[in-house]
């Protein structure tokens, strides 16, 4: 029997600055459904990130995903009775996946501020590669290094 089709789905872009990244990023901050929440939390953010650095808030997001944003990981693959951590590239729409739930739960483990500042706080420290996202992406470049030598069990 053949595997059921995925198809690609289409994102709607954000109310504010009609961009489907902040779009995305804001389905992935909302809990419960509650979307007006997320939105307005983001975009507290965004305003804090203004008062901080004095530049441009969308730079500092797109600077801190990019930053965020791994290139390779492991993934567990059985060959002959045993689990090996095979090394593979991530795709570029995981990618985006995995820099925006580091970002978030990065925040979201802080504790003491608003969950605007948090974020606004991981954001700033992701755009100049520290925090701890980029040590969370770091790590799993280092766990994809450590395993480079099961890298042929990789299709």
């Amino acid at each position: 029997m053949r595997k059921k089709r995925k198809f690609k789905r289409e994102h709607e872009p954000d109310v504010q600055y009609d961009n489907i990244t902040i779009g995305r990023f804001i389905n992935y901050l909302m809990k419960n459904g509650k979307k007006s929440t997320a939105e307005k939390t983001l975009y507290r953010t965004f305003d804090d990130i203004r008062k901080e650095t004095k530049t441009e808030p969308l730079a500092i997001f797109e600077k801190a995903l990019e930053n965020a944003s791994p290139l390779i990981e492991v993934v567990s693959k059985r060959v002959g009775g045993a689990n090996y951590q095979v090394p593979r590239e991530v795709r570029p729409e995981r990618k985006f996946f995995l820099a925006c739930h580091w970002l978030i739960n990065a925040a979201r483990s802080k504790k003491g501020k608003s969950m605007a500042k948090k974020l606004a706080e991981e954001l700033i420290l992701a755009s100049k590669n520290e925090g701890a996202a980029i040590k969370k992406k770091q790590d799993t470049h280092r766990m994809a290094e450590a395993n480079r030598a099961f890298a042929h069990f990789a299709r």
